[in-house]
């Protein structure tokens, strides 16, 4: 897992790419009216014709083409950015549109969906990870590498299968790279709990890091250096981070035992 973006297109959203808007689908296909139309889930889907709004291609935007200027986006005319024409609007779960759920945060789906499992569980998990914020329909390019990594770790998380021990039966290594460049320190703790989250359902996580906090929650650190680029690379010390900090041994050792003592 790195800062590569999790899509270049408006049509990815963080409810798309985690993979529980399908669900969402079904139960809008499940409502008597949509039944009786003969509508299933590909009805309410913004990448279809049929459901979505023809005006926009189901993008909720309009390009305006602007001559010695960056080309302009703005929200559709017709549709006023919902991404489904009116007809599909007109079927509705629990007094929402599909549209109207697409709009809404991580913070508010949450309590929408609270009967349902598939869509509650990695709606919990967005919002243990600080981004309640988010609407489910947020156009990727408009995340920051930081949210777009966290989004990552949630979808593998919601995928991770355990058993009533909270035990996976797929153990899993990650390899993550500089996870929480961007983050704040508040959301680098939450970070941190879902890191052990994962660890504690038998997965293995080989993290690179240079944030202390990270650091000092690892089990093990291998440290490299002692300085960088071509004085570096070799082996400094490796092993618990108090035991690293109390050997004193590279510039990690230190920082560590100041982070300790503080």
């Amino acid at each position: 897992m790195d800062q590569t973006p999790i899509g270049k297109t408006p049509r990815s959203c963080p409810a798309t790419y985690i993979g529980f808007w399908n669900r969402i689908r079904q139960l809008f296909a499940a409502v008597p009216q949509a039944r009786m139309l003969g509508w299933g889930a590909g009805r309410f889907s913004f990448n279809t014709r049929g459901g979505r709004c023809d005006a926009c291609a189901g993008q909720g935007v309009q390009r305006l083409e602007m001559s010695f200027l960056p080309d302009v986006e703005l929200p559709c005319e017709v549709c006023h950015g919902s991404r489904f024409n009116a007809e599909t609007r007109t079927i509705h779960y629990r007094g929402h549109d599909i549209g109207e759920v697409l709009a809404m945060s991580v913070d508010q789906a949450r309590d929408l969906f609270h009967a349902h499992p598939a869509v509650r569980h990695p709606l919990e998990l967005l919002q243990a990870i600080g981004l309640g914020y988010l609407t489910l329909g947020q156009a990727s390019p408009t995340l920051s590498g930081g949210e777009a990594q966290r989004i990552k770790l949630v979808s593998e998380l919601a995928k991770a299968r355990t058993g009533a021990d909270g035990r996976t039966d797929r153990p899993t290594l990650y390899v993550l790279d500089e996870p929480t460049v961007g983050l704040h320190m508040a959301d680098v703790e939450r970070l941190i709990g879902l890191l052990h989250r994962l660890v504690h359902a038998g997965h293995s996580l080989l993290v690179i890091e240079h944030d202390l906090d990270l650091i000092a929650a690892a089990d093990w650190v291998i440290d490299l250096g002692p300085e960088g680029g071509a004085d570096g690379g070799r082996v400094v010390a490796q092993g618990p981070p108090a035991q690293i900090a109390a050997a004193g041994i590279g510039h990690t050792a230190a920082a560590l035992r100041e982070r300790f003592a503080g």
